[in-house]
């Protein structure tokens, strides 16, 4: 069964949170402090953290950053309507989505189950990447280890780390279509709500990198209303 965290200093959220997705077999451990988290994943393993960034006489924002320099777990974080500073905060400090206060619990269940297929499918994806050692591409090598691309004419070629993300998810899956929300779940970029348009951006600075016409690309072109397709053959080494 799934495990959840929630801490939140609000009794009566505790209650609900806890109630709703026990009926739809999700386990809760409800938590009222920062200190009372740290103990929870200290005496068992979690899937997944909700955590209210409001707290009385704590700093949420200090819980969350902390929260994520010791684990990769998914963080759902609460906020008020009007604190969109804390949203961008929190985002920006590595949570996973975030919930406004009130929220129906239809809704906090959704976004649990969606951040936890995309915590699985980027787990499979690192699974499959830990035991690739490089794709090659029409002379092209990608050095996953590394993280180095060589061209053809055997030059380095830069890539940022949302380059370098972007490209591994397509030669992990190459000829077949991917759609933006595919390609931010497989590079590990955060929040579709957010940054969904940096998917394109990074595409059209991978293609610059890559592509001997831009313009006219060869390797990652566009399905129309569907996504992208690494559209030529890649060979893993192992």
């Amino acid at each position: 069964m799934t495990h959840v965290i929630a801490l939140d200093d609000d009794p009566a959220v505790r209650e609900m949170v806890a109630e709703y997705l026990g009926q739809n077999e999700i386990r809760v451990t409800a938590v009222a402090s920062g200190a009372e988290l740290a103990a929870a994943m200290a005496r068992e393993v979690a899937d997944l953290v909700i955590l209210d960034l409001r707290l009385r006489g704590e700093d949420g924002m200090h819980i969350a950053r902390k929260l994520r320099e010791q684990s990769a777990i998914p963080i759902l974080m609460l906020t008020g309507r009007a604190e969109e500073a804390d949203r961008v905060m929190g985002l920006e400090l590595g949570a996973d989505d975030y919930l406004t206060k009130p929220f129906s619990p239809r809704e906090l269940l959704a976004r649990i189950r969606a951040l936890l297929r995309r915590a699985q499918a980027q787990a499979t994806v690192a699974d499959a990447m830990a035991k690739v050692r490089a794709y090659r591409f029409a002379g092209w090598e990608l050095n996953i280890g590394l993280r180095k691309l060589k061209s053809p004419k055997g030059e380095a070629i830069e890539l940022t780390n949302g380059e370098f993300r972007i490209l591994a998810a397509f030669l992990s899956a190459p000829q077949r279509i991917l759609s933006r929300d595919q390609l931010l779940e497989l590079s590990r970029v955060h929040n579709a709500e957010v940054y969904d348009r940096a998917i394109d951006i990074q595409i059209l600075r991978l293609r610059r990198k890559i592509e001997a016409d831009p313009a006219q690309p060869k390797f990652i072109k566009t399905e129309r209303g569907a996504g992208y397709v690494f559209s030529v053959p890649v060979d893993v080494v192992r």
